[in-house]
């Protein structure tokens, strides 16, 4: 469970890890080159050190002098400096400067070095240094050595930004005094400042911070935040390293409308267990008049040895929670949050080729739907199961068809799933729903598929049964009934292709088509509950489903044929591919009686789907699907997108939907720059400004519903981020946010989350400082 250090430490500790990784052996070319010593380095294997100089005197075994273009050379250590002295009884290696230091890529130059080579113990004056990793840099007064794990930096600094003669850097961090102990990995700074345009914006008289990937105790960066609900949030977690596999995190925060509360989260992870508990709690909620939470459980793991079980729990104290305070709702979903414990184990029956595959699984599901005083916005409550058990078998058995070619070997599938399930309402459900019942279902599938690449040929045998009892009385006085639906198919297609070539560029063209004949007789099912089933999203893929419903409860009746062909033209060189076009239909050989389309009884063909998808040149992509009514003639759903990405930092896309009669939307996404560069020639920074965002314009209602809009300055070594999101709350009613978010390259983010926001609504957004991040 990795996490951020304390408050964020200053980066010149990949160099100081560098500087201690050994004593300073070295191999040099010069005009006269000596093979000094070989010391035995602290890792156990042994190395040349190698000096080379305009003149060496030497002393042997008492003092060695080197002068002129002295370097000093061990592997990926290097040491320069116009002379250098060298003490065999002390094992002390002595410069009075300048000084150069190198060492994987990083870099430091000073004054007065002393440094004894086996115990690593002395001192660097006035040292500045550049880190290979990050492109930082910084500066000290001192660096002392004080073994082969310690070291203590005075005065010391750290900044991405670029250096320029009597110019202080954009940011830096600076420190009074800096101590690191390699031993236990833990660093320790005093008198932390850091300073941005000249601005102190952060400050400690004291923190310690973990070395490398470790955990640390201590502050994390603060949150920062503004909306039209809330007013200005600040937040400033303190996280606590309990142990090696769990760990905390306590987070203040105060709202100058609502008051003052706390965000807390706990993670454990154990062998065979994790879990992790968040809540909120904002006592006496100023604008409400209330207290406020929120709570939320994710576990998972083997309670016994084999026995998997899962827990997703969230929940809220109140209806308008999700238009507060939705920062602190994880679900997707923020108006309807789930409440579900599964457990489920399984196994194999029987030999290789003879057995069953099974699961068996129990499951509570739970809802708490957030309501609005709205009837037009008000949702439809899904039933919850208090519980779910049930066994799912799967089975297989492979033999020979003689009329195969090359007595090719298929096989028998057959799957089954006993269910019961308890069905209640949640209690903020809408009148009119049943209040709830009990279920007992089997479904049964066999299937023979054959086939191979080319084609395929897979008849199946379905039946869906089905048993309820209910507490309240059923439209015909009812409360008990049963139904039992059988269903025959067959799913049958073929895949063909053709070397071709396409606005000149060689590619491989395939043809695919496919049919699916489904019969399925007609049983009355409008008196009976239906709990979880819903119509299937008609596209090109839900087409050539069995059934259109989802769940048990509806089985359409159907005696079909859906029918389709899609193309594809894949580029011969690199796979991607150019061009994709489909179209797909149903025909009905009678008329149906339970259909998900609204006017689909009477209906022979269905509407006509086509589908396409190009990417004929690298910067453009497009994506399109129609829904058409032959009888009406006209579109009923479609989807148009394209999206225009020349290169980094630089994408537009823009969607159009319509649903006659429900909606019509445009969908505008981007990021673009807008003036300046990131860098001079030089190296100093002048500063970009990009545009990020995203417009969802209603045309049905002549409105925009949901907004986001952003601007990002690059300064090189630091970005900022700007933006104010409007999310629709209701039919008239809105929530706004303020998105602030500063970013200091190679060293932390501070404020509002801006960065995830831009990533989430802009397809193909890429951070400004990704390629400079450490």
């Amino acid at each position: 469970m990795p996490r951020s250090s304390a408050l964020p430490p200053s980066l010149l500790t990949p160099l100081l890890l560098a500087l201690l990784a050994g004593p300073l052996h070295a191999q040099t070319t010069a005009p006269e080159l000596r093979t000094i010593k070989t010391l035995s380095a602290r890792d156990g294997n042994r190395g040349a050190m190698v000096l080379r100089a305009q003149r060496i005197d030497a002393l042997l075994g008492q003092r060695l002098l080197a002068q002129g273009e002295v370097e000093l050379r061990h592997t990926d250590t290097l040491l320069r400096a116009p002379s250098l002295v060298y003490e065999e009884a002390k094992d002390e290696v002595s410069s009075p400067g300048p000084v150069e230091l190198e060492h994987l890529g990083n870099q430091a130059r000073g004054h007065h070095l002393r440094l004894q080579l086996e115990a690593f113990i002395g001192e660097l004056l006035e040292p500045q240094y550049r880190i290979a990793q990050t492109g930082g840099s910084g500066k000290a007064s001192r660096l002392d050595f004080l073994g082969d794990k310690q070291l203590r930096a005075a005065d010391a600094s750290y900044s991405s930004c670029p250096r320029e003669e009597n110019v202080e850097p954009d940011w830096e961090l600076q420190t009074q005094r800096l101590e690191l102990n390699l031993k236990d990995n833990v660093g320790e700074a005093r008198g932390a400042v850091l300073r941005f345009l000249g601005v102190p914006i952060l400050a400690a008289p004291g923190f310690s911070f973990p070395l490398g990937d470790e955990r640390k105790s201590g502050w994390l960066p603060p949150h920062v935040g503004a909306d039209n609900r809330s007013g200005i949030e600040l937040a400033v977690p303190y996280y606590f390293n309990l142990a090696p596999n769990y760990d905390a995190t306590l987070t203040p925060f105060a709202m100058t409308r609502r008051g003052f509360g706390a965000d807390g989260e706990l993670r454990w992870l154990g062998e065979d267990l994790s879990a992790e508990l968040s809540g909120s709690l904002l006592p006496h909620d100023r604008a409400l008049g209330q207290d406020r939470w929120s709570a939320q459980l994710r576990a998972r793991g083997e309670l016994l040895p084999g026995l998997r079980t899962r827990v997703a729990m969230e929940t809220v104290s109140d209806d308008d929670y999700w238009k507060d305070l939705r920062r602190r709702i994880s679900s997707p979903t923020p108006r309807l949050l789930a409440r579900e414990w599964l457990a489920e184990r399984s196994g194999h029956w029987g030999t290789a080729t003879a057995g069953a595959n099974w699961q068996a699984y129990a499951r509570m599901q739970a809802w708490q739907v957030l309501q609005t005083v709205e009837t037009a916005t008000r949702i439809t409550a899904p039933y919850q199961r208090e519980p779910q058990l049930g066994l799912r078998l799967r089975s297989g058995s492979e033999f020979d068809l003689g009329f195969l070619p090359a007595r090719q070997r298929t096989r028998l599938e057959g799957s089954l799933e006993l269910e019961y399930n308890r069905f209640t309402l949640p209690r903020t459900a809408q009148a009119g729903q049943l209040a709830g019942g009990e279920r007992v279902h089997l479904l049964g599938d066999l299937s023979l598929p054959l086939g191979d690449t080319a084609w395929w040929f897979t008849p199946r045998l379905r039946v869906n049964s089905a048993e309820y009892r209910v507490s309240q009385a059923l439209a015909d006085g009812r409360r008990r009934a049963s139904r039992t639906i059988p269903s025959f198919s067959i799913d049958t297609g073929l895949a063909f292709e053709r070397d071709s070539k396409l606005l000149g560029r060689a590619v491989v063209q395939s043809l695919e088509p496919r049919l699916l004949y489904v019969q399925t007789p007609y049983r009355a099912q409008d008196q009976l509950p239906n709990f979880d089933s819903a119509p299937r999203d008609f596209n090109v893929d839900s087409i050539y489903s069995v059934n259109e419903f989802t769940g048990i409860d509806r089985v359409a009746d159907a005696r079909q044929l859906a029918f389709g062909a899609v193309s594809r033209w894949v580029d011969a060189n690199d796979g991607d591919e150019r061009l994709r076009l489909g179209l797909v239909q149903r025909y009905q050989f009678r008329p149906q009686q339970i259909t998900a389309e609204a006017d689909g009884v009477n209906r022979r063909f269905s509407d006509l789907l086509l589908a396409g998808a190009a990417h004929l040149s690298s910067p453009w992509w497009a994506d399109a699907a129609v829904q058409y009514d032959p009888d009406g003639k006209r579109s009923v759903r479609t989807v148009l997108a394209a999206r225009y990405q020349p290169g980094p930092f630089r994408t537009v896309s823009l969607t159009y939907r319509l649903t006659r009669g429900q909606n019509e939307q445009m969908d505008l996404a981007w990021q673009w720059p807008l003036w300046g560069r990131s860098l001079k020639s030089n190296g100093s920074c002048q500063g970009a400004w990009y545009s990020a965002g995203r417009v969802q314009y209603s045309l049905k209602d002549s409105r925009v519903t949901d907004s986001l809009l952003g601007v990002e300055y690059d300064a090189g070594c630091w970005v900022l981020r700007m933006g104010v999101e409007r999310l629709s709350t209701g039919l008239a009613e809105s929530s706004t946010r303020f998105l602030l978010q500063l970013e200091l390259v190679g060293l932390s983010r501070f404020g509002s989350n801006a960065l995830k926001v831009l990533r989430d609504n802009v397809p193909g957004y890429r951070p400004l400082a990704s390629d400079k991040a450490p």
